[in-house]
């Protein structure tokens, strides 16, 4: 007599189980060296915020340091600054717990093959690493912005403003960005040339990002009539991090929501499609 085995779940059952057993380990990585992760999260935002809010304020350096209107010119620094800075921990942090920790799994620890081995398709294994690093990002955004508005001199402070519905859906969404960008790279470079990711990618996108500076003022840099500056760094994703923070926690100017929106969620399925092909491409070989 034959007897028929009716399996117990199905691929998409057994796929979720794995995806949310691969957050949850990496959840859990992150609670045992969350010291570790908090003193790296707040290390370059926290000397930015210091060297430029109350270093140079106090010597004179700040931004109208050396006018009658300095306070009120630092203060507007400030506005602008503190959404930039937790722009730039936002892809800091999608891409050290990316793109790092992938050319690390890649290299000489291998603990790839021990990720690729749970039971869902080798595109899940990606997107776990991914909205794990974005949980981070979300979480190094909730720590650096107290730090950011409140390091300052005396008589130096940032206009900040809460829009909770920019707030509560940008920020998420810029986080898959930048961890997709984090898979993307990570999967790009090898592990003996992460330095030159550092040096030949994430630094371009800092400076040209739009951290220190709204993207609105660069309009008077420009060749003929030709705002050539303002038009270039439209192809780097941290120029619309770095408005939508100023958006979501300003009132300052700043690029509209409905470009930077659109934009973003285009960066995501860029960087997530490329990112996600790159991934099989050097799993299987």
């Amino acid at each position: 007599m034959a007897y028929s085995v009716t399996p117990t779940r199905t691929s998409i059952a057994a796929s979720r189980i794995a995806l949310g057993a691969l957050l949850r380990r990496d959840l859990l990585v992150l609670r045992k060296n969350f010291g570790e992760f908090v003193g790296r999260t707040l290390m370059q935002p926290l000397l930015l915020v210091f060297v430029f809010l109350y270093v140079f304020p106090k010597i004179g350096q700040g931004i109208g340091g050396g006018s009658s209107n300095a306070g009120r010119g630092e203060s507007a620094f400030a506005t602008v600054l503190v959404p930039g800075v937790v722009a730039i921990s936002i892809m800091f942090q999608g891409i050290q717990s990316v793109a790092v920790q992938l050319s690390q799994e890649f290299g000489f620890t291998r603990e790839i093959e021990d990720r690729v081995q749970a039971p869902c398709p080798l595109w899940l294994v990606a997107v776990a690493r991914v909205l794990s690093g974005a949980t981070q990002g979300l979480i190094s955004a909730v720590i650096v912005f107290p730090i950011a508005s409140v390091v300052h001199a005396k008589g130096v402070h940032a206009n900040l403003s809460f829009h909770w519905w920019i707030v509560l859906t940008l920020i998420p969404l810029t986080c898959i960005a930048m961890t997709s960008l984090g898979l993307l790279l990570g999967t790009t470079f090898e592990p003996r040339n992460i330095g030159l990711m550092f040096g030949f990618v994430v630094l371009p996108l800092v400076f040209l990002g739009g951290t220190y500076y709204q993207w609105t003022r660069l309009a008077p840099v420009k060749i003929g009539g030709f705002h050539w500056l303002q038009t270039l760094v439209l192809i780097n994703p941290l120029i619309y991090v770095a408005e939508g923070m100023r958006a979501a926690l300003t009132t300052t100017s700043h690029m509209h929501l409905y470009i930077i929106y659109p934009v973003v969620i285009g960066f995501v399925v860029i960087f997530l499609a490329l990112g996600l092909r790159n991934f099989r491409r050097r799993v299987l070989s």
